[in-house]
């Protein structure tokens, strides 16, 4: 297993080489700057959501749930509909970054844990109602961003639509380490709590009798899910377009990479596995998008195909299994 991820970091290393020296037209004081400061916010998204998505299938027993298919893009879509309608165009443009990136943080996590604790204690246990639950909670936080949509007018409604896809062309460098402060040390508290994960994961039972509190656990566990996603979200946008459909499947695909190239359940190995794998995709897709294909389509609806395919995929193997 660690060939396989010194194998992974070396290759993450090369791509991210590529995507730096590659094709540079312009000067170098401009150019290195510019493309490190994007390369850095792709690292620092594909690590967040791939280790929360880790850690969200942990506690849920199920390798086909994500974060984003729960509703948290949905969430995201409907806090940054409500602050554009409440502060106008003109009114959000004006506010300072740091204030937009803590109100959205704050809101999501708030929100996160209240929506997530609801679907866990709703489904009781029960993986295909928390499932149906989390896509019903899911299109009902869509059905209210469209309408509170409905009720802006076209400039607001303009700048919401601007916001509405992650954005990796334009990072700015102040949000990217308010981001960086918020979700290193949630990153640096999952891994410590490696072990943990590994017995949490057994379920319930296997790991009350082990002397764990599964309980405590899992409201720790959410927590860091929570913060993770609400950093990553808030500094480049959801990574489904309008938070809309079942969400990002990016976690998804993550995952089920992660578990390919290091087929193991211990999370020393997979959570190391699953943040390389996502640094690996967000920069290759990205250099393909901007190198060769011009930025012609966004970068999340490329992977929500490959994602939803995924996914019908795991649950026809579920269903024959």
């Amino acid at each position: 297993m660690a060939r396989r991820i010194t194998l992974l970091s070396l290759a993450l290393l090369s791509l991210a080489a590529i995507y730096v020296f590659a094709g540079a037209g312009a000067a170098w004081e401009f150019l290195l700057p510019f493309r490190a400061t994007k390369l850095a916010a792709m690292l620092l998204v594909g690590v967040c959501l791939s280790v929360a998505t880790v850690l969200f299938q942990t506690i849920t027993a199920n390798r086909i749930l994500t974060p984003s298919v729960m509703g948290f893009d949905a969430l995201y879509m409907l806090v940054l509909t409500i602050m554009v309608h409440v502060f106008g165009s003109s009114g959000y443009a004006g506010m300072p970054t740091a204030l937009i990136f803590t109100i959205n943080v704050s809101l999501m996590t708030l929100l996160g844990l209240g929506l997530f604790t609801l679907l866990r204690k709703g489904a009781r246990g029960d993986m295909m109602r928390l499932v149906l639950t989390g896509i019903i909670f899911g299109t009902l936080l869509r059905s209210v961003t469209e309408f509170i949509q409905r009720l802006i007018d076209p400039a607001e409604f303009q700048m919401v639509q601007s916001i509405s896809f992650a954005r990796f062309t334009s990072v700015e460098p102040a949000l990217l380490g308010f981001a960086t402060l918020v979700s290193v040390p949630a990153v640096l508290l999952a891994w410590r709590m490696r072990a943990r994960l590994d017995v949490l994961g057994l379920g319930e039972v296997p790991a009350t009798g082990l002397g764990a509190r599964p309980a405590q656990g899992q409201a720790q566990v959410l927590v860091l899910i929570c913060i993770l996603v609400a950093a990553a979200t808030a500094l480049v946008g959801p990574m489904s377009g309008m938070g809309g459909g079942a969400g990002s499947f990016f976690g998804l695909i993550v995952t089920a990479l992660a578990h390919v190239l290091t087929p193991t359940e211990r999370h020393a190995v997979l959570l190391p596995s699953a943040a390389l794998t996502g640094c690996l995709i967000l920069v290759g897709g990205q250099t393909v998008m901007e190198r060769l294909l011009d930025l012609s389509t966004p970068l999340s609806v490329i992977i929500e195909l490959i994602g939803g395919l995924l996914f019908l995929a795991l649950l026809l193997k579920r269903r024959r299994a």
